[in-house]
């Protein structure tokens, strides 16, 4: 079963720009939103979005402190994506592995 959360994570990720906002954010921890937003050619209000995507589907965390916005990435935001991928890697071995069975089984 694939929560609806779940979907918004994989939709969150489809845009390369946010995938590399998440791994920033992985690899450098808490940072601010103009933190972030220098990595980028990008305008604040372009990243500005990225972020809300990202955060309101659970992969990033924001903290506001004072006019500053601090964003974390959410690491457990990732595990049902891992569990699903997992899931349908499991299902491609299974079929293969049946085919590679009834070839065997048809092999002179």
């Amino acid at each position: 079963m694939i929560y609806y959360w779940v979907m918004d994570a994989f939709r969150a990720l489809a845009v390369p720009r946010r995938r590399r906002v998440v791994e920033i954010l992985a690899r450098r921890g808490r940072l601010s939103a103009t933190e972030i937003c220098d990595e980028f050619d990008v305008t604040p209000q372009a990243m500005s979005q990225h972020l809300r995507v990202l955060r309101e589907a659970g992969v990033v965390t924001m903290e506001k402190r004072a006019q500053q916005r601090l964003y974390t990435f959410h690491p457990r935001s990732v595990r049902p994506i891992q569990a699903w991928t997992g899931a349908m890697a499991d299902a491609g071995n299974r079929r293969l592995d049946r085919l590679e069975k009834a070839l065997k089984e048809t092999a002179p």
